[in-house]
């Protein structure tokens, strides 16, 4: 994630908050309310936060149930003066991980499909490696290699589980508010970094707890997760520059379900267009390990 002289590629750390956002679907906030949302909630009651915990514990669970859903996703990058702003939508298997989204970011526009854990991106003409138009990286062998097991590869709702990880001192009811003209009850809790995937690393980089906000709607199912992260910048081996070790990015991702039950009709593109980059991947993650 760092550059040379110790700069935080934004690229990178975009790409670090989609992984974020997957891993937890979406967490965190800034602190601000959303826009008329009702933040009369009280929050002291010991029964009140009891049954907010048991609302966002049993909420993975009852959104995984809708088995699939439509997906959008928002990541900001902000590092070294520039920032920049990705969003995709599409559709996710929520018992699978299957998905087939539209990514666009610095005005460029992606088609991106995941089928049973393997990861494929149409790219622009102008930057498809040995003229085939899609990137395969098999994202289970990627996870493997950072040592994070299956649970956290593009499975949104088995992969937020680590977020149950919580108790009733850690959950606040914030209010209500409308999300997508749905009315939800949104809820903060502090995620122990230690409990999900790559906790070790996550720690180094955001420290120990994540301010995770989720929106649940009538029946108990997420509407809306949201996180903003400061990932910190590690001093270069070495360096006596002593601004490197206060460098640092911020990303916001967040993540919003609607039409639970939608079709996700994600298929593999013919071999014959498919150039494999699992290698690649492999190796720029040890570059950044």
């Amino acid at each position: 994630m760092v550059g040379p002289g110790g700069s935080i590629r934004v690229g990178t750390a975009v790409v670090a908050g989609v992984l974020a956002g997957t891993v937890l679907v979406g967490c965190g906030n800034d602190g601000g309310s959303a826009d008329g949302e009702d933040r009369s909630a009280g929050k002291g009651s010991s029964g009140a936060r009891e049954q907010g915990t048991e609302a966002v514990r049993s909420a993975y669970d009852r959104t995984a149930e809708q088995d699939t859903a439509r997906v959008t996703l928002r990541v900001r990058t902000s590092a070294d003066g520039t920032s920049m702003t990705a969003t995709s939508k599409g559709t996710v298997d929520l018992e699978d991980g299957d998905s087939v989204m539209a990514l666009s970011a610095q005005g460029r526009r992606i088609e991106q499909r995941v089928v049973d854990q393997v990861l494929y991106q149409k790219l622009p003409r102008s930057e498809a490696p040995d003229g085939k138009p899609w990137i395969r990286i098999d994202l289970r062998k990627v996870a493997e290699h950072r040592g994070v097991g299956d649970q956290s590869v593009n499975d949104p709702a088995r992969a937020a589980a680590f977020a149950k990880a919580i108790d009733d001192k850690d959950v606040t009811r914030e209010g209500t508010a409308e999300v997508g003209g749905v009315d939800t009850t949104r809820y903060r809790v502090a995620v122990d970094v230690t409990e999900l995937p790559d906790g070790a690393t996550l720690r180094r980089q955001v420290g120990p707890t994540l301010p995770m906000d989720v929106w649940l709607d009538d029946d108990g199912r997420i509407r809306r997760q949201q996180i903003d992260m400061t990932l910190k910048a590690p001093a270069e081996e070495g360096s006596t520059d002593r601004s490197s070790s206060s460098r640092s990015a911020k990303v916001r991702t967040v993540m919003e379900f609607s039409d639970f039950g939608t079709d996700v009709e994600a298929e593999e593109p013919p071999s014959g267009q498919v150039t494999d980059l699992t290698r690649k991947a492999l190796e720029g993650s040890r570059e950044q390990n």
